[in-house]
């Protein structure tokens, strides 16, 4: 698979707003997902063998991210017919597998992966308590290599600097990851 990297942090963009049910059959909107310090909305899915190597890290840093008062969303948008290791059935089962903290949300029409210009699996999107966008990089430093103890937590620093300032690190590094799956038109 061909590896896809985002562009970079269009600083003040408004996040869109959705509704999405999760793998519970729960509905959620923008505001019912907002935490006080913001919101961290990312795109994953089942297969992409990016997320499946940062799924531990990325699960670890979530709770990080949640105790700093940003509530997460994690939406799956590719096309389940052509991936069906991407339904909803196993959505649900990789979200119980990792213990989950945050809604699993699925987009069957590719309308909000679409209003957000998401380009890859992973790719995050991180946004201060104005719902203004400040972070659109990558979870850290090591991509799909396992972490190492020098490994640098870019996605929680950058979370932690919008938290305690309201604005992102002014340098990025992008994401890297598979390209999303669009239905066919």
């Amino acid at each position: 698979m061909a590896a896809v990297s985002p562009p970079v942090c269009d600083f003040g963009w408004k996040a869109v707003d959705f509704e999405l049910s999760d793998t519970e059959g729960k509905r959620w909107t923008l505001e019912s997902l907002r935490g006080p310090s913001g919101l961290l909305v990312m795109f994953i899915c089942n297969h992409c063998p990016y997320v499946m190597s940062v799924i531990d890290r990325l699960c670890r840093d979530m709770r990080d991210v949640q105790a700093l008062g940003f509530g997460i969303a994690a939406i799956m948008s590719n096309d389940t017919v052509a991936y069906p290791d991407d339904a909803p059935d196993k959505m649900k089962a990789l979200a119980q597998e990792h213990g989950f903290t945050f809604p699993y949300l699925f987009d069957a029409t590719q309308a909000v992966a679409r209003a957000y210009g998401a380009a890859c699996t992973p790719d995050f999107f991180g946004f201060n308590r104005d719902l203004e966008l400040q972070y659109r990089g990558r979870l850290d430093s090591s991509g799909r290599a396992p972490a190492t103890p020098e490994t640098r937590r870019e996605l929680v620093d950058a979370m932690r600097q919008i938290a305690a300032t309201g604005e992102g690190p002014e340098n990025q590094m992008a994401s890297i990851g598979c390209s999303l799956k669009w239905k066919a038109c």
